[in-house]
């Protein structure tokens, strides 16, 4: 099964889908923000496109743990299109998944345009990885 992760931002969705064996998360591509419809419609057929057996969705959380306005829209999304998905969603806490990829990104030496077109990309493969490691370390 693949497990595919999104980094929910205001203007893009990044876009990672793991290895058939769950044990690496690669980066696949964003999605630029559309109408709630148009985007649950989009990964809807993503997913049976892709085989997906599980979404996970990153959170933001504020720097003291507690959840904010981002942390409740990234809840509800993930709650739709489990819903029409039937698929389970998991909620992984994302502090700092930006901020680390934009890191690589710049030690990568892209230039900012290429950075604004991968991070989010980059902060979707963090938030599975993370993932999937947690899940590999308890097997």
């Amino acid at each position: 099964m693949r497990w595919l992760g999104l980094d929910l931002g205001e203007r893009r969705i990044g876009i990672a889908l793991s290895d058939p064996l769950e044990l690496t998360a690669g980066g696949h591509s964003y999605r630029q923000r559309s109408t709630l419809k148009a985007d649950l419609d989009f990964f809807q057929q993503f997913i049976i496109d892709h085989e997906v057996g599980g979404v996970v969705i990153g959170l933001p959380r504020n720097m003291n743990g507690t959840e904010g306005p981002s942390a409740e829209k990234a809840r509800q999304f993930g709650e739709q299109l489990q819903n029409i998905t039937q698929l389970p969603v998991v909620f992984w806490d994302e502090r700092l998944t930006t901020t680390s990829a934009q890191r690589v990104l710049i030690e990568a030496d892209l230039s900012r345009s290429k950075r604004r077109q991968k991070v989010d990309q980059l902060a979707a493969v963090l938030i599975l990885q993370n993932y999937l490691d947690s899940r590999n370390y308890i097997r």
